[in-house]
């Protein structure tokens, strides 16, 4: 059994600045495919919690489930299992359905379009890409979200209420990059405490294997494309997946 970390070791450690991602190289890192299923995180036991942050917000096509890999979930309870006692992890999104990956980009493409008509059409992509994945369903360059291998993720307190850090989840904002917070604070700085559990949620994400999109401080990735990128691993586990149905059981059974 995982043994709980020390919340001091973690939040002491600095998150690291790192690059954003260069997609045109990270849709080059080739992909060896898995046929591990899709599993409901609301199967998991505490100290896991789950809240499907999309469909309680009424996105369209949003599912009112958090799907990862089987290997995402099990590395997620591990993660859970070495937080400090009275914290619990909590997921808010993991396999993402195409259109709803559709919907957040051009909705965010188009309010970024809006307060800034003058961006060109590459600086406007880049723009929207730094908080929202270009929609693909390609084998060889999937979305994260699509892949089952992204999840997006929080710490909440003993009575399940999200813990402070600085920024909410999804907010398209500089402040909302993982290594923003680390600057000069003092314990009196409203930030202080936000910093301290940011860190905690990156280290004891990266101790069991995850690796952090720079821009979201609540995205972590696990044998996708993006893990691989910042991983530092030749390839990626993990394409496009899709939920099983009882129409698709039957047609492999038949």
């Amino acid at each position: 059994m995982t043994q709980p970390t020390s919340d001091t070791s973690y939040a002491a450690t600095p998150i690291p600045h790192r690059a954003d991602p260069d997609w045109s190289t990270i849709d080059q890192l080739p992909i060896q495919g898995s046929d591990e299923p899709l599993v409901p995180m609301s199967l998991a036991p505490s100290p896991i919690k789950v809240f499907p942050a999309y469909a309680r917000l009424g996105i369209p096509g949003a599912i009112d489930e958090c799907y990862v890999r089987e290997g995402v979930y099990r590395r997620l309870l591990a993660v859970a299992r070495s937080l400090p006692e009275g914290m619990s992890l909590l997921v808010l999104d993991g396999w993402r359905p195409w259109r709803v990956q559709q919907y957040l980009f051009e909705t965010l493409q188009s309010i970024i379009q809006a307060r800034h008509p003058s961006l060109g059409e590459r600086e406007l992509l880049e723009r929207t890409r730094e908080f929202v994945a270009q929609p693909s369903t390609e084998p060889t360059s999937p979305s994260p979200h699509l892949t089952g291998g992204a999840v997006d993720v929080t710490l909440c307190d003993a009575d399940g209420l999200p813990l402070d850090m600085g920024t909410l989840f999804d907010e398209a904002m500089a402040a909302s990059h993982a290594a923003a917070l680390e600057v000069d604070l003092e314990e009196g700085d409203s930030r202080y405490q936000a910093r301290r559990h940011r860190r905690l949620l990156y280290h004891a994400m990266l101790a069991q294997g995850f690796t952090n999109l720079p821009s979201e401080w609540w995205h972590y990735d696990l044998g996708d494309q993006l893990w691989a990128h910042y991983g530092g691993h030749g390839s990626a586990h993990y394409g496009p997946a899709e939920l099983d149905t009882i129409e698709r059981r039957w047609r492999r059974q038949l």
